[in-house]
């Protein structure tokens, strides 16, 4: 092992969160540094590939707080820890102003209330991977400046590998670079390396059988380990078999224009999504979250294809800032249409029979609004039934979409890393991502990772600078 480096803060990881606190800790004067595994300048994470929005579960970010709690509660069904609530409507406004002082530029990608704090220049509307020199990805590079000019370091190529723990204090790090370990102390360690969704292992054991039929909607550099080393050091960790995805046509499986967009989600929850048979897999009302996570569950995730009408693909079909109509053809996906629906049925190897029963019955209950009597129900908490009468008709094979895992570290509001017992691990803290908490209960609520990622990452350097000033343990 080489010789130790002393630091005042480590973040693991150079995406959103581990940058924001690292940056944040330079600011208030502490020698800060990031651990990233990747090895070059324009290393791969998850937050250069993000759409770039802030937003509190699809609320402006400026709106009071007391309005942004009551938004995360009703996603959350009120499952949200409330202190880790608060925090998110408190800062969420501070912490775009800090990002504005940092270089951040915003803009408002459309005129959709939420869409109004979007990292400049926005992506364009077309399908595949159009992430380069957007905002997301230039911001990235903006942090790392500031940290420079702080005088941060950023070690690229270097990979956590366990926590430093001394009388139950986490104490610094080791870490493997180019086949060599070495060993860094700090007062303060952040872990901000992403969830576990691009560890087979995780997924298998938490979420779903196949990960290998559910497409890695990511950059493939979160892994779990900032979660193993969390749990090592006798972190509680949160329920960890729900994560944040999109649908997706299923053509994405092998062609890369055609994810993280063109998402099929507002199609979905407008409409059907039946299993080969022709049968309904699960409550289309949900949300395409929802349905992500339920197809991600099943012994084959690649079983399922969306049935919509005409009107409903040139409604719900182009609402996105993405839209699937057009872009799902213009980037090569699948998509079958017929003037009735058994020919539809024969286009996309769905028993006619019995697609059609579905359709009929489905119909029936939009008109008379007993969606509730449907096997399985069908509610309207993300999207409003519509009937499917309407020729053209149309189908679209789908898969699920991870895109980060929603369970993780247990935190109090301010980053600091819990143990089971409440009490909380001194010298350690978690933004982002691998964190637990907010988001990942029962209903699925979606808060947003930027936001979620940003304010924490924050909080958690300005709570590690205190520690440090007061001289705590």
């Amino acid at each position: 092992m080489t010789e130790d480096v002393e630091f005042d803060l480590l973040s693991i990881g150079g995406g959103f969160a581990g940058l924001v606190a690292a940056v944040r800790g330079a600011e208030l004067g502490l020698r800060t540094a990031v651990i990233e595994q990747g090895a070059d300048e324009g290393y791969l994470c998850s937050s250069r590939w993000a759409g770039g929005i802030f937003h509190v579960s699809y609320h402006d970010v400026k709106l009071p707080p007391a309005e942004l709690v009551a938004a995360i509660e009703r996603a959350t069904s009120e499952e949200a820890e409330p202190e880790l609530a608060a925090a998110i409507a408190e800062d969420c406004g501070r912490t775009v102003e800090w990002l504005a002082a940092q270089g951040a530029h915003f803009t408002s990608a459309s005129p959709i209330g939420w869409h109004r704090w979007t990292l400049a220049p926005p992506r364009a509307p077309v399908a595949g991977q159009d992430w380069r020199e957007r905002g997301p990805d230039l911001m990235i590079d903006r942090l790392r400046q500031r940290l420079e000019e702080r005088q941060g370091q950023i070690f690229l190529g270097a990979r956590a590998t366990s926590l430093r723990m001394e009388g139950g204090r986490c104490v610094g790090l080791t870490a493997r670079r180019g086949g060599a370990e070495f060993a860094l102390t700090a007062r303060a360690v952040i872990i901000a390396d992403g969830g576990f969704p691009g560890d087979a292992e995780l997924f298998r054991q938490h979420i779903g059988p196949r990960p290998d039929r559910v497409l890695q909607r990511h950059a493939g550099t979160a892994v779990g380990d900032g979660l193993r080393m969390a749990e090592d050091a006798g972190a509680a960790l949160t329920r960890l078999d729900r994560f944040y995805g999109h649908l997706l046509s299923r053509d994405a499986m092998h062609n890369d224009g055609l994810w993280p967009y063109p998402q099929i989600d507002a199609v979905a929850t407008a409409a059907l999504v039946v299993d080969p048979g022709g049968r309904r897999l699960l409550d289309e009302g949900l949300g395409g979250i929802s349905i992500t996570n339920d197809l991600a569950r099943l012994d084959d995730p690649l079983c399922a294809t969306v049935i919509c009408d005409a009107a409903i693909w040139d409604t719900a079909g182009r609402t996105a800032q993405i839209p699937p109509n057009p872009q799902l053809e213009r980037g090569g996906g699948t998509l079958w249409r017929a003037d009735t629906i058994a020919d539809l049925a024969g286009l996309a190897g769905l028993d006619p029979a019995t697609t059609g029963e579905t359709v009929a019955a489905y119909n029936e209950a939009v008109r008379s609004g007993a969606g509730a009597a449907l096997s399985p129900p069908r509610s309207s908490k993300s999207g409003i039934p519509k009937p499917i009468e309407t020729p053209p008709f149309f189908a679209i094979p789908i898969c699920a979409g991870i895109t980060n895992t929603m369970g993780g570290i247990a935190t109090d509001g301010n980053g600091c890393v819990r143990r089971p017992d409440g009490s909380v691990i001194s010298g350690l803290y978690a933004a982002g991502g691998c964190t637990g908490g907010l988001e990942g209960g029962g209903a699925l609520g979606y808060v947003g990772g930027l936001i979620k990622a940003c304010v924490f990452g924050l909080r958690a350097g300005e709570a590690a600078a205190r520690q440090i000033r007061s001289g705590g343990t």
